[in-house]
């Protein structure tokens, strides 16, 4: 009786430890097209409700036939590392630099157009945070000359 009283906390603890370890690593499909919940934690060029909508981005001659720099402005963003990659899709996770959060910051090349969207995995608001880094993202597409103004 006493052994079984120490063990299932015991394996109560190892289960959410392990399932807390697999949080930051979860694949996550294109939802780029998707617009956003609920939780203001999230931006989307697919989303028509002002607070979660973000403009067009609409990609210059140049933008349209050069994928790999828009991958490579991608992956320079602040915390940013390869999540997934597909033909003109890639997912990139923004990790915070203080508590790790980790942020999906997807782009779709569909056609002369980016489907854009960037959201926390966790948490209900994220301080403008996503606006923040696809803000950032489209100024340095602009400065590359890739958008059209």
């Amino acid at each position: 009786m006493k052994k079984n009283a120490v063990l299932f906390p015991l394996l109560a603890v190892t289960v959410l430890l392990q399932a807390c370890s697999n949080a930051d690593s979860i694949n996550i499909d294109n939802r780029t097209g998707l617009p956003c919940n609920d939780k203001p934690n999230c931006v989307s060029t697919s989303d028509e409700r002002a607070e979660y909508q973000l403009e067009a981005f609409n990609l210059s001659e140049a933008g349209s036939s050069n994928w790999p720099q828009i991958e490579e402005i991608a992956l320079a963003l602040p915390g940013a590392r390869l999540g997934a990659r597909s033909q003109q899709y890639i997912r990139v996770e923004c990790v915070s630099s203080v508590f790790k959060f980790v942020d999906d910051f997807e782009i779709h090349q569909v056609g002369s157009q980016l489907q854009v969207r960037s959201e926390s995995r966790t948490g209900y608001s994220d301080f403008g945070v996503n606006r923040e880094r696809a803000d950032t993202f489209r100024e340095q597409l602009r400065q590359a000359k890739l958008l059209i103004d």
